[in-house]
């Protein structure tokens, strides 16, 4: 049995599958010491008349050295290795990505749950949003098209459709070359694409189509469709996630583009939001009163001289929101902790907010003092509103007075925000009770890309803060 050299460098290993297309194949480049491995795609033309073979050869050219751009820059796009032409058909070389495609994990694992879900959303939108700003269309995303990594557990995006379309160029009754056919994959490309004008939104739909059939079972085509909407119904079948999340998947698999995310950043920024809520401002200017947690000594004498006092503030602006603050005046002495929760609204809604009437302590800008940890005292369900870490820089006028405790809470809730989980027990306790909190990484696996530059600086300024002062309540 003659084993098959392609170009006289690549050795065929085995076929991964054939289509309409020509066919794809493992192989082992021969000219490198390792014989690494990599993905041969064998692709022809729909016509050998030689007009129409040197117009395919050309969009073939220009759909590589795209492919080149794309794999070079962003390490979630296989890399082309190289491309060339042999005996009328045309070859892609591109890296091999060891790792199993999204079918293949929903048949080893069954149904995933509503954080792997947001895990892939997070890991695969901002490769989206790169795409897209290079102003390509992928117009094949479905669960065969995306390749867990297995090194990193990373989503990688394959198979581009752009270079298919080009092997189906025609010349059309003008003279004029254009394509013959659609790309994509019937249920999981949306009307626009299937009548071909896709948009960038036309591959957030079929990401969403894509997850439906990880968290359901089901394919698009096994889907009741709103006779009077056309948008598709899968809710029942998908129980164990929650609305907020399947409000964000029906957005983005709503029926006409207008009602869908315009673009991936938007999509992932709502996707953020959930996770990292920003609650409603009194004025362009003035920061919200911060929400500290401080562990309350005890005070027999506290319930009888205890003056409540409850005030409220409407502030109006470009969102409209109502926050009642709550505040206890106590002496000066007395060790006890703020506590606010704040509702927000859309702008045109205002809705009654939580009030809570836990000990409260004026913040008082002083000589930081250092923290007595209790260690017998559990570590009760706070509300954490240290959102704004994720909007402005922080100083030391939003440090002082604070003890080891609130800063450590300060500083990790920028972590916790954006998903990771923690070593030390007490601090996972802590944000395990956030309504907010969507544990997502291991603390090995969580990587700090995930957070802004804006974010960074905060982290870094408040373990300064932190170790200036000797304020540590965590030691891990």
């Amino acid at each position: 049995m003659t084993i098959q050299l392609l170009n006289d460098r690549y050795q065929v290993i085995r076929t991964l599958g054939a289509g309409g297309f020509g066919e794809t194949y493992v192989a082992e480049d021969t000219y490198m010491p390792s014989k690494r491995r990599c993905v041969v795609k064998q692709l022809r033309p729909i016509h050998n008349n030689p007009q129409i073979y040197r117009i395919v050869q050309e969009r073939f050219q220009r759909e590589a050295a795209i492919l080149e751009e794309l794999g070079g820059a962003n390490d979630q796009i296989p890399a082309l290795y190289a491309y060339f032409s042999s005996g009328g058909q045309f070859y892609l070389v591109q890296e091999w990505i060891e790792g199993d495609t999204l079918t293949g994990k929903f048949q080893k694992q069954g149904v995933f749950s509503e954080s792997a879900i947001q895990e892939l959303f997070m890991n695969l939108l901002p490769v989206l949003d790169y795409v897209h700003s290079k102003h390509i269309v992928h117009r094949d995303i479905k669960p065969d098209n995306i390749i867990v990594r297995d090194r990193d557990g990373k989503p990688v995006l394959i198979d581009f459709g752009a270079v298919r379309e080009s092997m189906g160029t025609v010349v059309n009754s003008q003279g004029n070359p254009t394509s013959s056919i659609v790309i994509g994959t019937p249920g999981y490309m949306p009307s626009e694409q299937a009548a071909g004008r896709p948009v960038y939104s036309s591959d957030l739909y079929s990401l969403g189509m894509t997850v439906i059939y990880l968290l359901t079972g089901r394919a698009a085509q096994q889907l009741e469709t709103d006779s009077q909407t056309g948008e598709i119904v899968w809710r029942q079948y998908a129980t164990h996630v929650s609305s907020i999340i399947a409000g964000v998947i029906d957005k983005a698999i709503a029926y006409h583009p207008r009602d869908r995310y315009s673009t991936a950043r938007g999509m992932l920024d709502a996707l953020q939001s959930i996770a990292n809520p920003i609650p409603p401002t009194q004025s362009v200017s003035a920061p919200l009163p911060q929400t500290v947690y401080v562990k309350p000594q005890p005070n027999p004498q506290s319930n009888s001289q205890n003056n409540i006092l409850i005030g409220s503030l409407i502030a109006g602006g470009l969102i409209g929101a109502s926050v009642i603050i709550g505040q206890v005046l106590t002496k000066s002495s007395q060790s006890t902790a703020d506590k606010t929760v704040l509702s927000s609204e859309t702008p045109s809604t205002l809705t009654s907010p939580v009030i809570e009437t836990p000990k409260f302590i004026p913040t008082n800008p002083s000589v930081p003092t250092q923290s007595t940890p209790t260690p017998t005292t559990s570590i009760p369900t706070v509300v954490n509103t240290y959102f704004w870490l994720s909007q402005r820089l922080i100083t030391d006028a939003d440090l002082d007075g604070k003890n080891g405790f609130e800063l450590d809470i300060m500083r990790n809730s920028i972590f916790a925000s954006h998903g990771r989980r923690f070593d030390t027990p007490e601090l996972q306790d802590y944000f395990n009770n956030q309504p907010w909190y969507r544990p997502i990484y291991s603390p090995k696996a969580f990587s700090s890309k995930l957070l802004s530059k804006l974010e960074q600086q905060n982290v870094e300024y408040i373990s300064k803060y932190q170790d200036r002062y000797d304020l540590r309540h965590f030691k891990k």
